[in-house]
């Protein structure tokens, strides 16, 4: 489809309109001993974060009611089976989908025994994958500074189970939770020097999208819904 001259004069003027309009900055800026801006300037527009852990936990909290992530923290796995057989009662679930993990395998085992499992394995239906209600990973991190999951191949199970079903499940541990991405990365280095992943993502809530006339809609590209299930 073709932009008519008006159309593109309108864009064109709402860009304008907005580049008017400086981020604010949320820290002093980092600078070199030379004087000079470091390459992280980035986090001049980012939230700062506390040292600690509890400050991190509750920094996550905010953003994901933000962005629309539904976060329960968990005191063990069997209050995380509680609220999963909430999750799949309220959705009317028939069938969810797993990898293979430590927390993983230990939630399998107190999962509602009404509820259908789908492990994923090579040479697995991928049709059969997007017809169930829900997918359930691990992730690598919690990103507090900008509410992510950051999920990799080797700890989600592959690249589909995160995003195909139209739910996805997290469970993680509070000990994930790190400070922004410049620790996330140094954590992924450190983790996979030998190795890498075929794939590294950084989940920021549920898919979305504000393509058209800025109306939000959840569920564009992915899952519909995104749960973080957070054990101690």
């Amino acid at each position: 489809m073709s932009l008519g001259t008006g159309d593109r004069t309108a864009i064109l003027g709402r860009v304008k309109e907005a580049l008017r309009i400086e981020a604010p900055l949320k820290h002093p800026a980092e600078r070199s001993a030379g004087g000079e801006p470091t390459t992280a300037h980035f986090r001049e527009w980012l939230p700062p974060v506390g040292g600690s852990l509890d400050e991190r936990f509750e920094l996550f909290a905010r953003l994901s009611e933000t962005l629309k992530s539904e976060l329960h923290p968990c005191a063990d796995m069997a209050e995380a089976a509680v609220i999963l057989a909430g999750l799949a009662k309220e959705g009317n679930w028939k069938t969810v989908a797993l990898h293979r993990g430590d927390l993983i395998d230990a939630l399998a085992e107190v999962l509602p025994p009404e509820l259908e499992t789908m492990r994923l394995k090579p040479g697995y239906d991928k049709d059969q994958l997007e017809a169930c209600d829900a997918g359930i990973t691990e992730c690598d991190l919690l990103v507090a500074q900008t509410g992510s999951v950051c999920v990799t191949s080797k700890s989600a199970g592959g690249r589909v189970l995160s995003v195909l079903p139209p739910h996805h499940i997290v469970i993680a541990r509070r000990s994930q939770l790190v400070t922004d991405l410049t620790e996330a990365y140094a954590s992924l280095a450190a983790k996979y020097r030998d190795g890498y992943p075929s794939m590294i993502s950084f989940i920021t809530g549920p898919s979305r999208t504000g393509d058209i006339e800025r109306i939000l809609v959840l569920g564009a590209h992915g899952p519909k819904r995104l749960t973080i299930l957070l054990l101690p």
